[in-house]
C-alpha cells in the first residue's frame, strides 16, 4: 500500500471526505455529551504505542473525539494521524484540545505537498524544492496547533537521469532548507525510507542515515518503519543499532500483511524489549491495518499488543 493510498484510507475510516486537500468536518455525535457506550478496562502498556482514527471506529463510533476517548480507556497514550494537515483548523484544535485532556501525546503527521510528492526532491527542480519549502512553513503551524513534534517527509521517486549521487545531493540540499524552517521551532521532520514499489528514491536506513548525517540537524532524523525495513533489508535489530543515534521516531506493521503485531514474522515481543532497553523516548506508530473486520477484530488488535508488550 503505497502512502497516499493510507493516508485516504485511513481518512476515510475516521468519517471523513477528501476532495483535493480540504478534508470535511467528522461526523457529529448524537450522544449526550460525555457518555461512553463501552466499558473496558484499561491495560498500562510499557510503551507509547500510537493508533490511527479508524482503528476503533466499530467500538467507538465515526466521531473522532470519540475514538480519541476509547483509545486513551484502552490504555493508549498517543495518536498517530498522517492525513492532519489536511483536517481543516477547527478540527485539529479539537483534537488537539481532546488530547490534552486526556493526556495523550501526538505522533506523525505528514508533510503533504500533494501530488508532486512523487515527482521528487531528487530531480534537484527548483518548482519541486520551492513546494516542499512551503508545504514546511504550513506544517510548523499545523504542528503548533496540535501539540505535534514529528513530521514525515518522504523524499518521492527516483529521477532515472540522473547518477544518484546527484540525486542524493539534491535531497540533501532541499532537507536542509526544510530543517532550516523546522529548527527554530524544535520540530523534527522524519525521513521513512518505505518499500511500497523499487521507484522510491528512499528504500534503506543505511541510505537514510548517510543523508541524516548530510544534513547534520536535530530536525532531520530517521522514521524507522519495522514493516518496510522488514520488507526492504531485514535485520531489524542490527539496523536500528547501526543507525540508532539518528533514529527519532519507530513505525510498526508486521509482514506479510502489513497487520498488527502476531499476524506476521517478526518477533515483535524481541523488538520491542530492545527499544525499550535502548531507553527510547519516542512514539511507536501503528500504521497497519487490521487482520480482521469489525469489533472481534478491534479486539484482536488491542490483545495483540498487549501479548507483545509483555518483554519486561
Amino acid at each position: 500500500m503505497e502512502r497516499r493510498n493510507f493516508i485516504k484510507k485511513s481518512m476515510a475510516a475516521a468519517g471523513t471526505a477528501i476532495v483535493s486537500t480540504a478534508i470535511g468536518a467528522p461526523a457529529v455525535n448524537a450522544m449526550a455529551p460525555g457518555k461512553k457506550f463501552w466499558k473496558i478496562e484499561k491495560y498500562n502498556f510499557n510503551l507509547p504505542y500510537a493508533p490511527h482514527f479508524g482503528m476503533f471506529e466499530n467500538m467507538a463510533g465515526k466521531d473522532l473525539i470519540d475514538q480519541l476517548k476509547y483509545m486513551a480507556d484502552v490504555g493508549f497514550t498517543a495518536l498517530e494521524d498522517n492525513g492532519m494537515m489536511g483536517r481543516d483548523v477547527a478540527t485539529q484544535e479539537k483534537i488537539a484540545s481532546e488530547m490534552v485532556r486526556l493526556g495523550m501525546k501526538m505522533g506523525v503527521f505528514v508533510v503533504d505537498g500533494g501530488d508532486n510528492w512523487k515527482v521528487s526532491l531528487a530531480t534537484g527542480q527548483t518548482e519541486f524544492k520551492d513546494t516542499f519549502i512551503k508545504t514546511c512553513r504550513k506544517a510548523v503551524d499545523v504542528a503548533k496547533r496540535c501539540n505535534a513534534t514529528w513530521m514525515t517527509v518522504v523524499p518521492g521517486y527516483f529521477d532515472r537521469t540522473r547518477d544518484l549521487n546527484h540525486q542524493t545531493s539534491s535531497v540533501i540540499d532541499a532537507l536542509r532548507a526544510g530543517a532550516e524552517i523546522f529548527e527554530p521551532h524544535n520540530l523534527v521532520m522524519v525521513l521513512e525510507p518505505l518499500s511500497d514499489n523499487p521507484d522510491l528514491f528512499l528504500r534503506f536506513s543505511p541510505q537514510t542515515y548517510l543523508i541524516c548525517k548530510a544534513v547534520n540537524s536535530p530536525s532531520c532524523k530517521i522514521l524507522y518503519d519495522i514493516y518496510h525495513m522488514q520488507r526492504n533489508e531485514g535485520d531489524l535489530i542490527k539496523h536500528m543499532e547501526q543507525s540508532w543515534d539518528e533514529i527519532a521516531y519507530i513505525q510498526i506493521g508486521d509482514n506479510p500483511g502489513r497487520k498488527e503485531p502476531t499476524t506476521g514474522e517478526i518477533n515483535y515481543k524481541n523488538v520491542f524489549k530492545y527499544i525499550d532497553e535502548k531507553g527510547y523516548e519516542g512514539i511507536l506508530g501503528m500504521e497497519h491495518g487490521l487482520s480482521k473486520p469489525g469489533k472481534d477484530g478491534e479486539q484482536a488488535l488491542v490483545d495483540a499488543y498487549k501479548q507483545v508488550d509483555q518483554f519486561k
